[in-house]
């Protein structure tokens, strides 16, 4: 019969008790894991919600650019352009404020940038500058308006710098300093013979 005494508590008797309970192993194995997990499905989120908006963006651009196309933005018969219900031909600013009319609650207006430029009547003679510098800032000094006239050539181009979240856990895909993503939606087109 074994002695009704309580037996001693000692290290040695709890690191025994320890190693051969098997209660909680699902936690522990979950917490060694987790993290991992977490990081990976946070990174996919993050990069499938930044395709959506370089998407959104595209299509933008592509409406936006479709009244340069027909020359409606270069006549300032846009609603938009038109400054106090009088016709005038769009300014950067006016084809600014017609692209920011179609933006859904995605982008914030103040953040994006407008690039027009015409070329002669051959794609040959496109040139497009990056804008982002070789130390990783995005540079604006290159940006203008100049939709062009019937027949020539024409580049929209909008850009936009997407803040990212993940890259802190080595998932890294900026291009542009301040943990950011350069979006940029084209369009390049002949001018219509309005």
């Amino acid at each position: 019969m074994p002695s009704p005494a309580p037996s001693r508590f000692t290290l040695r008797t709890a690191l025994r008790r320890f190693r051969g309970s098997r209660r909680g192993s699902a936690a522990v194995e979950f917490a060694l894991v987790a993290p991992i997990f977490f990081a990976l499905l946070f990174a996919i989120i993050e990069t499938a919600i930044m395709f959506f908006a370089s998407q959104v963006l595209e299509t933008i651009t592509q409406n936006s650019a479709r009244v340069v196309l027909t020359g409606q933005a270069q006549s300032g018969s846009v609603t938009a352009c038109q400054v106090s219900g009088v016709s005038a031909p769009c300014t950067q600013g006016t084809f600014k404020t017609y692209v920011c009319s179609q933006i859904p609650a995605l982008f914030d207006c103040n953040s994006l940038y407008v690039d027009v430029q015409s070329y002669s009547s051959s794609f040959a003679s496109v040139t497009l500058n990056s804008h982002i510098t070789s130390s990783g800032t995005f540079d604006t000094s290159g940006m203008q308006y100049n939709p062009g006239t019937a027949g020539q050539v024409v580049v929209v181009r909008l850009f936009y710098q997407w803040p990212l979240f993940v890259t802190g856990l080595g998932y890294n895909i900026t291009n542009v300093t301040g943990s950011k993503r350069l979006l940029v939606g084209t369009a390049a087109f002949q001018n219509e013979p309005y």
